[in-house]
């Protein structure tokens, strides 16, 4: 190519380039924010050397994702932080992640000060955040307190997720989220019994709870609220077989829908449940070293909070603890009972007659066992008592049984009802 040729080359590709920049500088700032908001904040910040003018504009966005795997060095992932929550910006946040690990993209870290969090978290809160996922994985927590600040009075909050956080026992004296809705807590580190309830009890339109309780965290677990709709309780088996874990206790008045893995808890009372609400259970009720006088009488607290409930699903451990207990003492009337579903073994198949006694109102019943476990024939005496009954093998199609309409219908749908 001779010299012209190259001229014109230069000059073809130095007048796109202009047209490129042109085109975008003719957006408003507004829109390449909106579009910004769209990235995670360490590709949106890499854009802030494309010109003076866009050098701030990433600090404008209204969601931010730190996560500090995605930095090559944690100095660099705190200097964006630092640039985000500067005490002097005003924009507002409406969504804020934070991710902690003890390494980066190329090697690991010792995370133990991350006292630049308190900061970060009182400037949130002053900028109107609604929602917060803090989560500090594998960090030293012993490092880091959740302690009063600013953020415990966050009048913006409206979903509040928090994971392997240590939270002061300070803090149980300042809490308020008069706002927040949904609130996801696990295997976090409370320090006292009344840490965990008053953070509950803090939140007066508080609708959806899932918490995650650690195995070995002996403490009771209240959870009191007028508000609650739905509650997903989960307590990881205790490894240590000397440790006690004294239990769970439910009072929302309003709870339409409780979802219940527990694997360590010696009791599990509910009160005020919701009539006709909706019950999953897996629960055990402790180790097999409780004395079974003592035993029985939890399990029959529990049965009598949860007796009001329409529809309940059952795991097979927990059918079959159901179905020992009642070869001692006869089980509640389940009067507003329509729709039960049941993980059965088939050696406890003997036993649902005796349940379904107790259930006179029901329309329908999902049967699961595992084909594995041996052959289930379900006899008519059995299911008169529902309209359907669904009986699903794993791996295997469902088959429909109607006491109304004679021989069964094979169903191709492989799915579990909901």
């Amino acid at each position: 190519m001779d010299g012209k040729g190259k001229s014109n080359q230069a000059r073809s590709k130095g007048l796109s380039s202009t047209l490129n920049e042109d085109r975008l500088s003719q957006l408003p700032d507004p829109l390449i924010i909106q579009i910004l908001d769209h990235l995670y904040t360490k590709q949106a910040a890499k854009t802030s050397v494309l010109s003076k003018r866009w050098r701030h504009l990433w600090l404008w966005v209204s969601s931010f994702d730190l996560t500090s795997l995605r930095f090559t060095d944690f100095k660099a992932f705190v200097s964006v932080g630092d640039r985000i929550f500067d005490s002097t910006r005003a924009s507002r946040i409406h969504k804020l992640r934070l991710r902690l690990f003890n390494e980066t993209e190329d090697r690991l870290y010792s995370v133990k000060d991350v006292s630049f969090l308190t900061s970060w978290l009182d400037a949130a809160a002053k900028r109107k955040i609604q929602h917060l996922d803090l989560h500090l994985c594998e960090c030293d927590k012993s490092h880091f307190y959740m302690k009063p600040l600013n953020f415990y009075h966050c009048e913006t909050l409206v979903c509040l997720k928090l994971s392997d956080v240590a939270l002061d026992d300070a803090s149980a004296h300042f809490v308020s989220f008069p706002c927040l809705k949904k609130m996801r807590l696990l295997e976090n580190v409370y320090p006292s019994e009344a840490t965990f309830e008053k953070l509950v009890s803090s939140c007066p339109v508080l609708e959806e709870f899932e918490v995650h309780i650690l195995g070995e965290d002996a403490k009771v677990f209240r959870v009191r609220s007028q508000s609650l709709k739905r509650l997903t309780l989960i307590r990881d088996h205790s490894y240590s077989s000397n440790s006690l874990v004294p239990g769970v206790v439910v009072d929302a008045p309003l709870l339409s829908c409780l979802s219940i893995n527990d694997l360590a808890s010696e009791s599990f009372l509910v009160d005020n449940l919701v009539p006709r609400a909706k019950l999953g259970i897996t629960i055990t009720f402790g180790s097999g070293y409780i004395d079974e006088i003592v035993k029985r009488s939890r399990i029959r607290s529990f049965l009598l909070g949860v007796s009001k409930v329409g529809d309940m699903t059952l795991c097979a451990y927990t059918f079959q603890l159901l179905c020992d207990y009642s070869e001692f003492e006869p089980l509640p009337r389940f009067g507003y009972m329509s729709r039960l579903g049941v993980d059965l073994r088939v050696s406890y198949f003997k036993w649902l007659p005796t349940f379904l006694e107790t259930c006179r109102n029901m329309k329908s019943l999902i049967l699961t066992w595992d084909s594995h476990d041996g052959e289930m024939s379900p006899k008519r005496r059995i299911i008169n008592e529902a309209s359907e009954v669904l009986v699903r093998e794993f791996s295997n199609p469902q088959e429909t049984y109607s006491p109304f309409g004679g021989a069964f219908n094979k169903r191709n749908d492989t799915q579990r009802p909901s």
